[in-house]
């Protein structure tokens, strides 16, 4: 029997590319929620989410971090597991989802781009060659004008894989946003740049910069729909897993 799949936020950008790309990998679709009153994609049910998790193996969560926290519970409460690719969430939220993945396997990525994925695994391993002291870390990103909270969670992702690379917690070292006066950089720190503008999918530049020589790696997202096929291959693989807490990267091999 194919595997069910179910879309939290079917009627979103995201969730209307998830409608095509479910079918496409052979899997069912079994419906989805949506919060906008937008017509669903032909032959598509609209539903409340416990009703989806009961009628799914597997949701696929693209929506607002406002959701988060009673997504995780009524999922946990329904044992189906989970891929959320919701960004902006507070660590209450990231809590949430931690204590559901004691119940159910939960993927929870920043960015579901394969090419993303790489570029994360290879940010921690440079960040722990490189000396925080010689090297300063810089991440700039630059998405679409309607994106709602910044710096992007893929920024997130990418200062936290450096941070990790350094051996320190990314909160104690994070720079975002600077603005005045602010005195020498800080030896260390992390800093994020965030640019909004126009229709950009998605653009992050991690640059490691010395005295003597600066690295870059660059990722540009052309098209939403690389998220779209990276949940979905992300759900293929949950499915079934024993409960836990899991990454893109543990999806792609590379965690």
């Amino acid at each position: 029997m194919a595997l069910r799949i179910g879309i939290a936020g079917l009627t979103g950008r995201m969730g209307r590319l998830l409608a095509e790309e479910v079918p496409a990998a052979g899997a069912a679709l079994v419906g989805g929620t949506s919060r906008s009153g937008a017509a669903p994609p032909p032959g598509v049910k609209v539903t409340d989410l416990a009703s989806l998790a009961a009628a799914a193996d597997v949701v696929i969560d693209f929506t607002h971090a406002s959701a988060v926290q009673g997504h995780a519970a009524t999922l946990a409460a329904a044992g189906t597991a989970w891929v959320l690719g919701t960004s902006g969430l507070s660590a209450a939220d990231e809590a949430a989802v931690a204590a559901a993945a004691r119940t159910i396997p939960v993927v929870y990525a920043a960015n579901f781009s394969a090419g993303v994925n790489l570029v994360l695994a290879l940010a921690e391993r440079m960040a722990a060659a490189l000396p925080a002291e010689s090297y300063d870390a810089e991440i700039l990103e630059m998405h679409h004008r309607q994106k709602v909270d910044a710096p992007s969670g893929t920024a997130i992702g990418l200062g936290r894989a450096v941070a990790r690379g350094r051996g320190v917690a990314l909160e104690a070292v994070m720079e975002s946003g600077r603005d005045g006066h602010t005195g020498p950089r800080k030896p260390g720190a992390i800093g994020f740049a965030a640019l909004r503008g126009g229709q950009v999918v998605g653009e992050h530049t991690l640059i490691f910069a010395a005295g003597t020589e600066h690295i870059a790696l660059t990722h540009r997202a052309f098209d939403r729909r690389t998220f779209a096929t990276g949940a979905v291959r992300a759900a293929l693989w949950a499915a079934g897993r024993t409960p836990g807490l899991y990454s893109m990267q543990d999806v792609l091999g590379i965690g």
